[in-house]
C-alpha cells in the first residue's frame, strides 16, 4: 500500500513509500481502510523535530475516517486522535490523553493514517460508528480539531452571557468558536493577524467581533468590548511566539507579542485561560506582572472523549465543519498537499486526502 513515512534522514523528512498492509496484532485491534484523511499542524511539528517521542520511520497522520475491513467489517467510522484503553486510572476519569496504555500514538509512535490502511489499537474506544446521515466529509475532523475546539471551550467553563476571546482563526480556533457558542457564550471575539482567516470566521458567522493586531491594540479593544473588564474566558489556539520575543523578552509591541502573553493580558481578573495551542518554543509566565489577576490556566493535549456527542450534533445540523476543507488531493499527491498546507497557499485551511 502507499503510505507517507516520516524519515528524518531523507530530503523533506517525509516520503511516500510502499508499505505492507497492516495486520491485526491484538484482539482489540481493527484494520481500517482509510477513505478520507487530513494533514494536521502536529504532523508538521513531528517533521520539524519538535515531538521528541515521535518514532522515525512511522507512517504520519492521526485524523481520518474510513471503513473497517477487519473486526466489525463494513462499519464506517471516525477515528479518535488518541489511543486509549478505557480501563486505566486516567481513562476512567476522562483523561484519555494520558492513558497509561496509549495517548497520542497514531502517526507518532505507531503507524498512522496517511496511508491506504491503518491498524487502530483499542478499536472499541478509538473508533466511533457513523450514522448514514453523517458523511465522511462531515466527520473528518471529529476526532482531532473539532474535539480540540470543544476541549478549549470546555476548559473555559463557559456560562450563559460570557464573552469569550479566541486567539487564532485557524482550524482549531474556528472549531473553538463553534463550540463556545454551543456552550452558551453570548459574544465571541475572534483574534488573528491573518485577515483572510478572520474573513473566513466572519463569512461563517462564528464570532461577533473580529480583531487584527495589525490594525488595533488588542488589549484596549477587548477592554472596550467588555466594559473594561477583559474577556470572561480566553481560548489560545494560535501558539505564536515571534523570534524577536524569544531573543529579547523585554522588547515588545503588538506586532511582536506572542499569543500566550496576549491571552493572559486580555483575560479579566478571575478568568480562565484555556490553551489548546502547541508551542515550538518555551513560554514565559511572568507571575510578578499578573499577580492579583487571580487567573486560572488550563493547558494540554486534547482529551477527545466527546466524539459520539459531536457526531450527534453534526447529525442534528448543529455543527458543520465542511467549510474547513479548502483543498483536496489524492494520496499519491500528498507531498504536494503538505507544501500547500505548510505554506498556507491559496488561503489553505485544511486539506482532505482521498484514496
Amino acid at each position: 500500500m502507499k503510505a507517507l513515512v516520516y524519515d528524518k534522514n531523507c530530503k523533506n523528512r517525509r516520503e511516500l513509500r510502499e508499505k505492507p498492509i497492516p495486520q491485526i496484532l491484538d484482539p482489540k485491534d481493527a484494520i481500517v481502510e482509510v477513505t478520507l484523511s487530513t494533514i494536521c499542524t502536529s504532523d508538521l511539528h513531528i517533521i520539524n523535530g519538535q515531538v521528541p517521542k515521535a518514532n522515525n520511520g512511522i507512517v504520519l497522520g492521526h485524523e481520518f475516517v474510513g471503513k473497517i475491513v477487519k473486526l466489525q467489517i463494513g462499519d464506517r467510522v471516525s477515528a479518535n486522535c488518541e489511543t486509549f484503553c478505557g480501563e486505566c486510572w486516567f481513562c476512567k476519569r476522562g483523561y484519555i490523553n494520558n492513558c497509561l496504555n496509549g495517548g497520542w500514538e497514531l502517526g507518532c509512535t505507531i503507524d498512522g493514517c496517511q496511508a491506504e490502511y491503518v491498524r487502530v489499537p483499542y478499536a472499541d474506544t478509538g473508533l466511533t460508528k457513523l450514522p448514514d446521515s453523517v458523511t465522511d466529509k462531515n466527520a473528518l475532523f471529529v476526532g482531532d480539531i473539532l474535539s480540540s475546539g470543544y476541549f478549549g471551550a470546555e476548559m473555559c467553563e463557559i456560562k450563559q452571557g460570557d464573552i469569550i476571546a479566541v486567539i487564532g482563526s485557524g482550524p482549531v480556533g474556528l472549531c473553538s468558536m463553534i463550540c463556545a457558542r454551543l456552550m452558551g457564550a453570548e459574544k465571541i471575539i475572534a483574534i488573528d493577524i491573518n485577515q483572510d482567516r478572520l474573513n473566513i470566521a466572519k463569512t461563517q458567522n462564528l464570532a461577533d467581533y473580529y480583531l487584527n493586531p495589525d490594525n488595533c491594540n488588542i488589549e484596549k479593544e477587548v477592554k472596550k468590548l467588555t466594559s473594561g473588564r477583559g474577556a470572561d474566558g480566553v481560548i489560545e489556539a494560535a501558539g505564536y511566539t515571534p523570534h524577536e520575543l524569544i531573543c529579547n523578552p523585554k522588547k515588545k509591541n503588538y506586532q511582536q507579542q506572542g499569543t500566550f502573553e496576549l491571552a493572559w493580558e486580555i483575560a479579566r481578573p478571575n478568568a480562565i485561560v484555556g490553551i489548546v495551542a502547541m508551542y515550538e518554543e518555551s513560554q514565559i509566565l511572568p507571575l510578578q506582572q499578573m499577580y492579583g489577576k487571580n487567573l486560572i490556566f488550563k493547558t494540554g493535549g486534547v482529551d477527545a472523549i466527546h466524539c459520539k456527542k459531536l457526531i450527534n450534533l453534526i447529525s442534528e445540523g448543529k455543527i458543520n465543519t465542511d467549510f474547513l476543507i479548502t483543498h483536496t488531493y489524492p494520496l499519491k499527491d500528498i507531498e504536494k498537499a503538505y507544501n500547500v498546507f505548510k505554506n498556507k497557499q491559496d488561503n489553505c485551511i485544511k486539506i482532505a486526502i482521498t484514496k
